[in-house]
């Protein structure tokens, strides 16, 4: 990039936040535009974002018994027919092969949306008794829905993301696992991308096609609309009677399994923007960021070699001590410029060297996430740096999460009626909660007047709560609503 492109300031996030997360997602070298309509590059920083974020889960989900495996990307069309509900689901979204080089294929093969109809027809031959139960595999592939509006990471036509599809005995121990599953994902989006999520199960008129219940983790963005983060699906026996996924069980009688589905995708990347960003550009939880220190050198024509031998020490320092640093030696670009360049880029932690911090067997270190220079800069002795960038790290990852859960919870409103509800919805955004009994005629009703969905019903609820806000009939629990991406 020309040094002009840096010097211009992004958009301010108050006065265009949609043009401000695009300029951000696009200047920092998360991703890129392409000639497909739809589709994104994932540029290599943008990746390797993505990269430390999918090792941090296939931790978690191996940890839980879970082993990795692919299947193909197409779907015959009579298989995606067997389940009329999936199909009517997806169909919208659907990308067709229709051609083999110049022939013309017998059957048309869907490009998979989701992969509930192949697992599930090779689960059926995969499955024969109880011992080979349970099933617990995940994989990590990439997806094409062909949205009708994108956005980067948000919304894209193809996109990566990992499912989860497992088989078991009972009804109990699918719940169990949806559950689990569900808490993996709370556990890892608020530990790693230190984003604060509300855990709980979807509405009949939300829940995905097929499933008995879909349980979901939501996130408020800095704008005030909601981002599902994450969903988890006790499938029943559905999938399991439409493909025959049958076992003989202990007792010598055939049943059929008892299925759970589960992902989460790139479009947490753009959560993180979203959520942790400033008008000076991203803002990296240290946990999952490419880059976590960037060491500059402050170069004087007297001291140069000495300068950039002591960084490239620095670097190597910090190399060795397990942290995922770089240092910054383009002599063409000056100390400023590469300051703003590594803030727009959101590393957590700047380190400075220059002759008077060598004199002073110092470094200068800088944290992306506060913006008061007097709390910004510390000068720490060069024989402590280590410990320092390690304990400054670990201070970012939960400052990032105190300040993106406090946003959250003074963004979530009460309400007791629909005049209040309406009201906050149009004029302040963010998660409206209130007692809930209503229908899904209620639901699409609250969507035609306000935009606003019912994210969740929580799955923690409070011991009483009063009339339903939009029926006024009572109410014996609460519910999540919000205007959302």
């Amino acid at each position: 990039m020309a040094e002009k492109e840096f010097a211009q300031k992004l958009t301010p996030k108050s006065q265009d936040f949609s043009q401000w997360y695009v300029e951000t997602v696009l200047r920092a070298g998360l991703a890129d535009y392409t000639d497909i309509k739809g589709c994104m590059v994932i540029r290599p920083y943008g990746y390797t974002l993505w990269e430390n974020m999918r090792d941090a889960l296939d931790r978690r989900i191996k940890a839980t018994g879970h082993e990795n495996a692919y299947f193909p990307l197409f779907v015959p069309e009579s298989l995606l027919k067997l389940e009329a509900e999936h199909v009517q689901g997806f169909a919208p979204e659907c990308a067709w092969v229709t051609y083999a080089g110049n022939d013309e294929l017998e059957e048309r093969l869907a490009i998979r949306p989701t992969s509930e109809a192949i697992i599930g027809s090779i689960y059926a031959r995969w499955i024969q008794s109880y011992r080979d139960l349970p099933v617990l595999i995940n994989q990590w592939a990439n997806v094409v829905r062909w949205e009708k509006r994108t956005r980067l990471f948000l919304r894209t036509s193809e996109f990566l993301w990992q499912e989860g599809h497992t088989c078991h005995r009972t009804y109990e121990e699918a719940q169990e696992e949806t559950l689990r599953m569900l808490g993996v994902y709370k556990d890892f989006i608020e530990t790693e991308l230190a984003i604060p999520v509300v855990a709980g199960q979807k509405s009949e008129s939300e829940k995905f096609a097929g499933a008995q219940m879909t349980y979901t983790v939501e996130a408020l963005m800095a704008d005030g609309l909601a981002l599902q983060a994450g969903t988890s699906h006790n499938l029943g026996q559905h999938f399991a009677k439409v493909f025959g996924i049958k076992f003989l069980d202990e007792d010598n009688v055939e049943k059929y399994v008892w299925q759970t589905s589960w992902g989460v995708s790139t479009r947490l990347v753009g959560g993180i923007v979203m959520v942790h960003g400033d008008d000076n550009g991203l803002i990296l939880p240290p946990r999952v960021a490419p880059c976590q220190t960037i060491v500059i050198p402050v170069i004087t024509t007297e001291h140069r070699a000495a300068v950039l031998e002591k960084a490239r020490a620095l670097h190597a320092a910090l190399a060795a001590a397990g942290i995922r640093t770089r240092a910054d030696l383009d002599e063409s670009k000056s100390p400023g410029w590469k300051y703003n360049e590594w803030d727009l880029r959101g590393v957590p932690l700047r380190i400075e060297i220059g002759p008077k911090d060598m004199a002073k067997n110092q470094v200068c270190i800088a944290r992306r996430d506060l913006s008061d220079r007097a709390q910004k800069k510390a000068f720490i002795p060069e024989d402590r740096m280590i410990e320092t960038v390690r304990r400054l790290l670990d201070e970012i990852q939960t400052a990032l999460f105190n300040r993106a859960r406090d946003f959250r919870d003074q963004n979530t409103r009460t309400v007791a009626n629909y005049a209040q509800f309406r009201d906050i919805i149009e004029s302040q955004r963010g998660f409206v909660v209130g007692p809930w009994a209503g229908s899904a005629d209620d639901e699409a009703k609250i969507k035609e007047d306000t935009k606003a969905t019912l994210r969740c019903i929580p799955l923690e609820q409070p011991a009483s709560v009063g009339p339903c806000f939009f029926t006024g009939r009572p109410a014996n629990r609460i519910a999540y609503f919000a205007r959302a991406y």
